[in-house]
């Protein structure tokens, strides 16, 4: 059942230092190697995004990430980049911004391949909600703004189960978020990899 608004007080946050130690360190491991995996992939999808659309290759965008501290977050780019904006995202393989590869790409997930950057830096983590652009989450009701006691992931609840079906502002995907925060674990972290693995080499709810 989504989270009303009179229940924004029942979620009691007591982050434990050791166990933020521990989630960062594998963050940083894991990160890395995939990384250096996923380079030759980035590499060439950046060429081709290149020889279809010019440059900039990589798209750039300011996200609102743990305790509503904005930071910027990297992808291959996938939409024309004239069109390129704070704007909401393609809802469906059809919206006339995105490139002809920009919806393999997105198809695929290799857009967001970059973002691994963003959990070296320290931005994101493997597993967190999603982050939102700031006039998005300008219009969040209050509530909402719990999703940012942790920070942002690349994957979550919302994005390997409903992600086509529901929209990420809508009450109901930060209500998955809530949710995810209360009963974060390694074993839900990697439940959730294992189940974005599958969904991307499926293509089951990428657009």
């Amino acid at each position: 059942m989504p989270i009303q608004a009179s229940d924004e007080l029942a979620l009691v946050y007591r982050p434990n230092l050791a166990a933020s130690r521990a989630r960062r360190a594998i963050d940083i491991s894991a990160a890395a190697i995939l990384l250096v995996l996923a380079l030759p992939i980035i590499a060439a999808a950046c060429l081709l995004t290149w020889m279809e659309d010019g440059s900039p290759v990589l798209f750039s965008q300011r996200r609102v990430g743990r305790f509503e501290r904005t930071f910027t977050i990297y992808k291959v780019r996938t939409m024309r980049k004239s069109l390129c904006q704070d704007v909401r995202s393609p809802k469906d393989d059809a919206d006339p911004r995105v490139t002809t590869f920009g919806r393999f790409l997105r198809k695929t997930s290799v857009d967001e391949l970059p973002q691994l950057f963003n959990v070296l830096r320290g931005d994101m983590s493997l597993v967190g909600p999603r982050p939102e652009m700031p006039f998005i989450t300008y219009n969040y009701e209050r509530w909402q703004h719990l999703r940012h006691l942790i920070a942002p992931g690349i994957t979550c609840i919302w994005q390997a189960t409903c992600r086509s079906r529901i929209p990420l502002e809508d009450p109901k995907a930060t209500a998955l978020d809530i949710d995810y925060i209360r009963r974060a674990s390694p074993a839900l972290d990697g439940a959730l990899l294992v189940r974005t693995f599958l969904s991307v080499v499926l293509q089951r709810g990428a657009y």
